[in-house]
């Protein structure tokens, strides 16, 4: 069920080669492990853009995996059922868990391996996301209607204002 063939780098690979072996292997992450398999952390595509739009991508050879990786990483064990792994995913937001064994990394379960192996867990997964969807359709709906008086941003009018996405917008403008 599990990938046995996982990605890994070692901490002191430079951002940069990172990059490029996620593109090369087409993986959205990448293990991060001592030359004896023992899990140090794990970084992801994620991670990169951060170190990307924070630093700058002259740095990426000067900045080391170590660095902006995730420490703490959530793993789970190889006797762990279907469910145990599929609820540690979803309860945590994770899209993948290092499978180890003794603090030795022996492969990579994701939600893709876990929906090939029970289908049925697609709904779950699916209402897990609606739910969320709809969650920040209702915020993003309660931020345009909270109205405030002052000045429109776009046409620079007195008057009642929406705010849509941090911007301060009158009637005319908005409608």
């Amino acid at each position: 069920m599990m990938t046995r063939n996982y990605v890994y780098v070692s901490p002191e690979t430079d951002l940069l080669t990172s990059a490029k072996t996620m593109i090369k292997k087409k993986v959205g992450s990448l293990i991060v492990q001592e030359e004896d398999g023992k899990l140090k952390g794990i970084i992801t595509e994620k991670d990169i853009i951060w170190a990307i739009v924070k630093k700058s991508k002259k740095d990426l050879k000067n900045i080391l995996t170590k660095d902006i990786m995730k420490k703490k990483v959530i793993t789970i064990r190889p006797s762990a059922s279907l469910e145990e792994a599929f609820e540690k995913l979803k309860k945590k937001n994770l899209r993948r868990l290092p499978v180890t064994e003794n603090d030795k990394v022996i492969g990579m379960l994701t939600r893709k391996d876990i929906l090939k192996i029970d289908p049925s867990m697609y709904e779950m997964v699916s209402q897990t996301f609606k739910i969320k969807e709809e969650t920040e359709k209702l915020r993003r709906k309660a931020e345009a209607f909270s109205r405030t008086s002052g000045i429109c941003e776009s046409c620079g009018n007195q008057g009642l204002l929406f705010n849509i996405d941090g911007e301060n917008i009158c009637e005319e403008c908005y409608g």
